[in-house]
């Protein structure tokens, strides 16, 4: 993690090591206004003080200042790209560098150019395209190493990844397959259950209380109608007992 944390450092540290501290440069574009040097020249003079004090709001607001006098100034466009860079501005940054690559005649300030393009797109984790970057600093400076080091540096963190990537992919990939073999053992169980021959639940013979009360009055019915009949047999029988004795 300590040579990381170095390492970015040192990347971040290459955009302001390649300013140039020039203060007449050759125009972007020559303009139709008036362009005052004494203000542009003062004012970028101004910026980069402050820049070196890190106070890169001010410096922006210097260059802009020169930009106003000079619209085509390329030493102002390119510092106050530097300014945006440090503000963490990177979208703002690049188009800044991107007039320069696309119309300096200075193949060194394109290079410093596109070495901090490229060091843009790193820090927004786009290595492929800071390697790109990169690369075109390289053919129009060869020698430099600041720049070939962030090179090598990108290709490594992009097959870093590209690894990560291809990993989280797979896992990705196992945790469908697994979901899918529970989705196919619940559809086959549900299946099996469907297929299952339908049970016929016994029945359960159900009588009111209204039923049962009067199945009770009839028995017990019964039973005194019995009760009476041999009552009777006894008194009958009792009577001729009687009779019997008397004859």
């Amino acid at each position: 993690m300590k040579s990381i944390r170095y390492i970015m450092y040192f990347v971040l540290m290459s955009t302001t090591m390649s300013l140039p501290a020039q203060e007449n440069a050759p125009a972007v574009a020559q303009g139709e206004n008036k362009i005052d040097e004494k203000v542009e020249r003062s004012t970028i003079r101004k910026g980069n003080g402050l820049f070196n004090d890190k106070k890169y709001t001010e410096a922006e607001i210097e260059y802009r200042k020169a930009l106003e006098a000079n619209p085509s100034s390329e030493i102002a466009t390119y510092n106050l790209g530097a300014a945006l860079y440090k503000q963490q501005k990177w979208n703002d940054s690049r188009n800044e560098y991107r007039k320069i690559v696309q119309a300096s005649s200075d193949s060194l300030r394109a290079a410093h150019a596109w070495h901090n393009l490229g060091n843009i797109s790193f820090q927004e984790k786009n290595y492929a395209q800071s390697i790109e970057e990169y690369k075109n600093a390289l053919r129009r400076n060869p020698k430099d190493d600041e720049t070939r080091y962030n090179l090598r540096l990108a290709q490594l963190l992009l097959k870093k990844q590209q690894q990560e990537q291809q990993n989280q992919d797979k896992n990705d990939d196992k945790d469908q397959q697994d979901k899918n073999k529970d989705q196919q053992k619940d559809q086959k169980q549900d299946q099996q259950e469907q297929n299952k021959p339908q049970q016929q639940q016994p029945q359960q013979s159900q009588m009111s209380k209204e039923n049962a009360q009067q199945i009770l009055d009839a028995i017990q019915q019964d039973e005194r109608d019995t009760q009476e009949k041999v009552q009777k047999a006894l008194m009958q029988q009792q009577k001729r007992r009687k009779t019997d004795k008397e004859w």
